[in-house]
């Protein structure tokens, strides 16, 4: 019972029995799609209908469904009805912080990698 406790609070499956590092590659796993990153940069912004997530991220709705139903059962989203239209929100701010935390790391990176192009650069033109 309380294996299925911790499953229910934590939201990602995860099993006490298993490591953290573990379950956090298995989060990892889970984000580790294009169009998952896609739907998730685009509700760090607040709850979508699936018509606007699919007109953005312009895939078959089939392969949308596949992919939103891959976060939802992970925990990641929700989804729930809002008149005819199925909306879909991130399930907590945990998860838009890691996408903030995400794009913030790899713009220092480019930055960084841009720095070192330009200093190539710098030096190839005074090398003889």
């Amino acid at each position: 019972m309380f294996n299925c406790l911790i499953r229910s609070l934590c939201g990602w499956g995860c099993d006490v029995s298993v490591p953290l590092y573990e379950s956090k590659a298995e989060f990892f796993r889970t984000l580790g799609h294009p169009v998952r990153i896609r739907v998730l940069e685009m509700l760090v912004d607040g709850p979508m209908a699936v018509r606007d997530l699919l007109a953005d991220v312009a895939i078959e709705p089939s392969s949308l469904s596949q992919q939103l139903a891959v976060l939802r059962r992970a925990g990641i989203v929700v989804s729930y009805r809002e008149g005819a239209a199925v909306m879909y929100a991130m399930s907590g701010p945990d998860v838009a912080e890691v996408m903030v935390a995400a794009r913030r790391f790899l713009t220092a990176m480019i930055a960084q990698q841009t720095e070192l192009l330009d200093e190539l650069r710098d030096t190839a033109t005074v090398a003889p």
